[in-house]
C-alpha cells in the first residue's frame, strides 16, 4: 500500500472531516472532493464502486487507487465494515451558506444510496484539519462560528470572482495570469472554472434533496495530484461510444450525436478538459470540454501539443514516458474479456513546475545561485525536469458505466476487448507520437 494510504492525523474524538473542492478538476460532471491531502471522495456509484472492488491486478497501476484504509478507524473513532466509504451531508449555517462533512459509517448498510442519519454524530460536530489546515471542533457553538467565519473568509478571497461567474461558466477557454513569486498551487482555488461549477452544483443538488435526504455515500480515492507542485491535467473522453447499455434512448441519442459531431467517432478520443501552467507568460490556461467537443482531428493534436508546451518550449522530455505508458496500457486492455469502458476519462498528469538541472553552457555549480528569477531569464541555457516524484502519469478513472460479465445483474453481456477504447488509444499514441516526430525528439 502506498504511503499516500496510511491512516491519517486524527485525533481520536474527531468525528467528521470537512470537504474542500478539489481544485484540479478539470471535467466530468461528478463533483470531487479533497478529503485531504492524498485522498479525494467522490459520490458513490454502485457500477463504479463494484469495479474497484474487482477491479484486475494488472490495471490498479492504471487507476487511482481505492481507499481501503479505515481513516475513521484507525482514529479510535467508530470501525466501518465497508472500507473505502464515507458518508457525507452538508451543514448550512445562519447566512445560509453551505459545506460539506465526511463522517464514518457504522457497520453494515443494506442499501448503497441511502445512509440512515443515525450512523453519523450530530452535524455540528465538525472537523477542521488536525494538521496545518486540521483543527477539532468540539462544541456546537465552535462550530458554527467557525463555519460562519470560514465562510465569510472564503467570499472575501472570492469577491472579485463572484461576478465574473457566470460569464466563466460560459467560456470555453480561459487564461489567468499568475502571481510567479507566490505560491501558484494556491492561486488555482480562485481560477478553475470547471471546478467551481462541479462544487456549487452537487451543494445545490443536496440542498433540493434536503427534504429527503442529507447524507450520501462517497468512495475514497487517491489524489494522483498531490505529488506535484502545479498539476497540468489533460482529461480524455475514451472510445467511440459512450453510453452505458442501462441507458435510456433520448440519453443514448444524445450521447451518440456528441459523438458523431466530434472526435470520438473519428479516432475514438476527445477532450474533456485541460489545465496548464505555462511558465513563460505567468498563464494558467484552462479548456472546458464544450471546447472539446468542437475540435477537428487537427485542433485535438494541437491542443495536445499545447498541453505539453510551457510557454517557452514543448516539454519534450514527457513525451517517451507517455508513449511508454499508453502502449502498457494498451496491451493490459487487449487482454481483458468482456469489459466496457464507456463515458470513461484517461487523465494525463505532469507538472507545470519546472528546476534547472544540468547546465548547458554554464557551470554546474552555478546552479546553486540560480534564482528562480534567473531560471526564467536563463531558460535557453538549461534543461529542466520537473518537480515531483515522477515526471508524469496516465490513469483511467470514471467507471460509472463499465460493464462486464463479472457484474451478474446486467443484462447485456459483451465478449472480447473493449475495441473502441482501444482504438482511441492508439488514435492517442499515433499523434503523440507525430508531435514527438514533428519536434525532433
Amino acid at each position: 500500500m502506498s504511503p499516500a494510504f496510511r491512516a491519517m492525523d486524527m485525533e481520536p474524538r474527531a468525528k467528521g472531516v470537512l470537504l474542500e473542492p478539489f481544485v484540479h478538476q478539470v471535467g466530468g460532471h461528478s463533483c470531487v472532493l479533497r478529503f485531504n491531502e492524498t485522498t479525494l471522495c467522490k459520490p458513490l456509484v454502485p457500477r463504479e464502486h463494484q469495479f474497484y472492488e474487482t477491479l484486475p491486478a494488472e490495471m490498479r497501476k492504471f487507476t487511482p487507487q481505492y481507499k481501503v484504509a479505515d481513516e475513521f478507524g484507525a482514529s479510535g473513532n467508530i470501525e466501518t465494515k465497508e472500507q473505502g466509504v464515507v458518508s457525507v451531508c452538508f451543514e448550512e449555517d445562519e447566512d445560509r451558506n453551505l459545506c460539506l462533512i465526511a463522517y464514518p459509517l457504522k457497520g453494515d448498510h443494506g442499501t448503497v444510496d441511502i445512509v440512515d442519519n443515525s450512523d453519523c454524530e450530530p452535524k455540528s460536530k465538525l472537523l477542521r484539519w488536525a494538521n496545518k489546515k486540521h483543527h477539532i471542533l468540539e462544541t456546537e457553538k465552535t462550530s458554527k462560528d467557525w463555519v460562519r467565519q470560514h465562510w465569510k473568509e472564503e467570499k472575501m478571497k472570492s469577491h472579485k470572482l463572484e461576478e465574473e461567474f457566470e460569464w466563466l461558466k460560459k467560456s470555453e477557454v480561459l487564461y489567468y495570469s499568475v502571481e510567479k513569486k507566490g505560491n501558484i498551487s494556491s492561486q488555482l482555488k480562485h481560477y478553475n472554472p470547471w471546478s467551481m461549477k462541479c462544487h456549487q452544483q452537487q451543494l445545490q443538488r443536496m440542498k433540493e434533496n434536503a427534504k429527503h435526504r442529507n447524507q450520501y455515500k462517497f468512495i475514497l480515492l487517491e489524489n494522483l495530484t498531490s505529488c506535484y507542485e502545479v498539476p497540468c491535467v489533460l482529461d480524455l473522453k475514451m472510445g467511440t461510444r459512450q453510453h452505458g447499455d442501462d441507458a435510456s434512448e433520448e440519453k443514448a441519442a444524445n450521447q451518440i450525436r456528441k459523438c458523431q459531431q466530434s472526435t470520438s467517432a473519428v479516432i475514438g478520443v476527445r477532450v474533456c478538459g485541460m489545465q496548464v501552467y505555462q511558465a513563460g507568460s505567468g498563464q494558467l490556461m484552462f479548456m472546458n470540454k464544450y471546447h472539446g467537443r468542437k475540435l477537428s482531428v487537427q485542433g485535438f493534436k494541437e491542443a495536445l501539443f499545447q498541453f505539453f508546451h510551457n510557454g517557452r518550449y514543448l516539454r519534450r522530455e514527457l513525451l517517451s514516458p507517455v508513449l511508454k505508458k499508453l502502449a502498457e496500457l494498451k496491451a493490459v486492455l487487449e487482454r481483458q474479456e468482456s469489459y466496457r469502458f464507456y463515458s470513461s476519462s484517461l487523465l494525463v498528469i505532469y507538472d507545470g513546475k519546472e528546476r534547472p538541472e544540468v547546465a548547458l553552457d554554464s557551470d554546474a555549480e552555478d546552479l546553486e545561485d540560480l534564482s528562480e528569477e534567473s531560471a526564467d531569464e536563463s531558460a535557453g541555457a538549461y534543461a529542466y525536469k520537473p518537480v515531483g516524484a515522477s515526471s508524469v502519469d496516465v490513469r483511467m478513472i470514471d467507471f460509472a458505466h463499465t460493464t462486464c460479465r463479472l457484474y451478474g445483474e446486467d443484462t447485456v453481456v459483451h465478449e472480447g476487448q473493449d475495441a473502441g477504447y482501444i482504438f482511441g488509444l492508439q488514435s492517442l499514441i499515433d499523434i503523440v507520437t507525430e508531435i514527438s516526430e514533428e519536434s525532433g525528439e
